[in-house]
């Protein structure tokens, strides 16, 4: 059975839907934009810290991982979340290190092909998750050093928690050079 419909969701019904070209652009787009300058010890806990106050006014009960390569640099999990959360991080997680791209735009790119990720990946779905709430950390002339998940809600209000708190990131970082 999906995390979804037993517990807290990572996936939705809507999740099997078949993806347009236009949201792939989108999330493609995103991903485009949403580059750091840099990535530090300090930016990483300024991230988790900013993830677990967003997720804390909406009252989302979430799990939060942020990791550079192999190293995680912060791990929170919010009241009502779980070690399935956890277990979804991980299998979110390594889809971004596998694919260099966010877990929603992987699955995204699968469904707009007209198949599904666990179909056609040939990759173990114990180990990996197209779902939405991973998303690459990519620093400026370097690439993807890292990345950010989210586990808790369904898939798409992971994958914009994450968006929105880099966005914030991205923006005190313009903020402070200026």
């Amino acid at each position: 059975m999906s995390e979804d419909r037993r517990t807290n969701g990572d996936q939705r019904p809507d999740a099997d839907r078949r993806t347009n070209g236009d949201e792939v652009e989108a999330l493609e787009a995103q991903e485009a934009r949403l580059i750091l300058p840099r990535f530090t010890y300090e930016d990483a806990w300024t991230l988790g810290t900013l993830l677990v106050a967003m997720a804390r006014e909406r009252e989302a009960a979430v799990a939060i991982d942020i990791r550079r390569g192999p190293q995680q640099l912060f791990h929170c999990a919010l009241p009502g979340s779980s070690a399935d959360n956890d277990a979804w991080i991980d299998r979110k997680r390594r889809v971004v290190e596998r694919y260099g791209s966010s877990s929603f735009l992987v699955g995204a790119r699968f469904r707009a092909k007209g198949t599904t990720f666990e179909a056609s990946s040939r990759l173990d779905p114990d180990r990996y998750a197209a779902h939405g709430g991973s998303f690459p950390v990519a620093v400026e002339g370097v690439g993807v050093i890292g990345s950010v998940t989210v586990s808790g809600l369904p898939q798409a209000e992971d994958h914009a928690l994450v968006v929105e708190a880099l966005e914030r990131l991205l923006d005190s970082h313009t903020a402070a050079s200026v």
